[in-house]
């Protein structure tokens, strides 16, 4: 049987090799196809892949644009930044200055009040002097006059006599410290 098989096969056409009308007919299909696809597919085709190629590009152009509008707001930030801090060592400086100044004024205020403190005790210690003075100087010449007056045995009550001899003896007292 295998024989008779060989056999037919050989008087047969080949079945992977197609008949003559079948490739025309498998042709004109394929133009058919081929000119259907060109004019109707792949504009449509072609239309979207140049919608989307130039949104993308826009889209792009945005980004590119808005990078160079951060860029130019980030340019500006610094700027201000910059002037902001140069605004606030300004303000800094002056403020030590100001604060120098008024520590000055205040030195300046309580040396000058140191002074006039110090001037008035000095004047109200001299007229405590004084007047300690005069004091002791009546009392001195009290005593002076009661003691004269015992050691002399006579009374010393003419005031110009009286004067004289207080003045006497505190001259001789004064004489006898500067002598020491």
């Amino acid at each position: 049987m295998l024989p008779a098989l060989v056999v037919a096969a050989a008087a047969t056409e080949n079945p992977l090799i197609p008949a003559i009308p079948d490739l025309v007919w498998a042709t004109v299909c394929f133009l058919i196809l081929l000119f259907f696809f060109w004019k109707k597919i792949l504009p449509a085709v072609q239309k979207n892949l140049d919608a989307r190629a130039e949104a993308i590009e826009g889209g792009i152009r945005k980004a590119e644009l808005a990078q160079a509008e951060a860029a130019a707001n980030l340019e500006k930030y610094t700027e201000q930044l910059a002037e902001a801090r140069a605004e606030a060592a300004k303000i800094r400086e002056t403020a030590r200055q100001d604060g120098t100044r008024i520590l000055n004024e205040l030195k300046e205020q309580a040396t000058v009040e140191a002074a006039r403190v110090t001037a008035n005790a000095l004047a109200q210690i001299e007229a405590e002097r004084k007047s300690a003075l005069i004091s002791l100087r009546a009392e001195v010449g009290s005593l002076a006059i009661d003691l004269a007056s015992g050691v002399l045995g006579e009374s010393l009550s003419d005031d110009k006599r009286a004067a004289n001899l207080v003045d006497r003896f505190l001259a001789d007292l004064e004489a006898s410290e500067a002598k020491k």
